[in-house]
């Protein structure tokens, strides 16, 4: 198997910063992708967050480069220590193994989800302390490092679509309308950045807000990354995609549940 990705990246209006402050990147040939969301806090010290994002972005592609078999952990621990700049992120990193596994840790709100015969299969846990506060990789005192990421490993089939995506995504849609998407036409997941600028909608992070005793309606004005993956047959001896499309979730591993070796039905 093997997972053909593209990838949008929306920035939010800034003048002073236009590159935004989310980064991304995709090793195809090495089956990895990930994202990173530089949190925006910064600003008021003076300091790009999206420079500290982009350089732990680019140091991944690197360790990625450098692995004959890609381990996400090693990939996050090798970036991590070469990111000098000021600044912190959120960071996911995803590979897909040839025997069907999708191994990814997460530090933060941004994550991914999994579809199977166009229908919400998994969604990865946000990392959050509270409100609009993420777990976020840094090297200021208050920082976190990559041993507070999840890591989890579940298996996919020819067929399934990977969504991965910084908070400006989940912040703006919810699961069952980015569902909507993947199964219409994914070209319109757009529909995050005009989510981003109304005003009048009662967003997901419209109602995080309100279930933290705060008030902020509409949606939420953010940088927009999302990267999609299609799992693909590569072998003329695996079955055909009707084949799997009734498969429950199996996960292979949890960090966050390490004695369980669970298996869930669908969303």
């Amino acid at each position: 198997m093997r997972m053909i990705c593209g990838s949008y990246y929306w920035p939010k209006e800034d003048k002073l910063k236009p590159e935004g402050d989310d980064a991304h990147f995709i090793c195809a040939q090495e089956q990895t992708i990930g994202v990173a969301d530089g949190v925006g806090g910064w600003a008021k010290h003076g300091v790009d967050a999206g420079q500290y994002a982009r350089e732990l972005m680019c140091n991944s592609i690197m360790s990625v480069q450098n692995q004959t078999i890609v381990d996400p952990r090693r990939v996050l621990n090798e970036a991590y220590a070469d990111t000098k700049c000021e600044g912190s992120s959120t960071a996911c990193i995803v590979t897909l193994r040839e025997t069907g596994v999708l191994h990814f840790v997460n530090v933060g709100d941004s994550g991914l989800m999994v579809f199977r015969n166009y229908k919400l299969l998994y969604m990865s846990p946000r990392e959050q302390r509270s409100f609009n506060c993420p777990y976020q990789l840094g090297n200021s005192r208050g920082s976190d490092n990559p041993r507070s990421a999840t890591e989890i490993e579940i298996r996919v089939f020819p067929g399934d679509i990977v969504v991965l995506g910084t908070d400006g995504l989940w912040d703006n849609m919810y699961p069952n309308e980015i569902e909507q998407v993947v199964l219409g036409n994914m070209r319109e997941s757009h529909l995050a950045w005009l989510r981003s600028l109304d005003k009048d909608s009662f967003s997901p992070y419209s109602k995080a807000a309100q279930e933290a005793g705060k008030n902020h309606p509409g949606g939420k004005k953010d940088d927009i990354t999302v990267v999609v993956g299609h799992i693909m047959v590569t072998s003329p001896v695996c079955s055909c995609v009707e084949d799997f499309v009734d498969r429950p979730l199996e996960i292979i591993w949890d960090n966050t549940k390490p004695v369980e070796r669970a298996t869930s039905a669908p969303w």
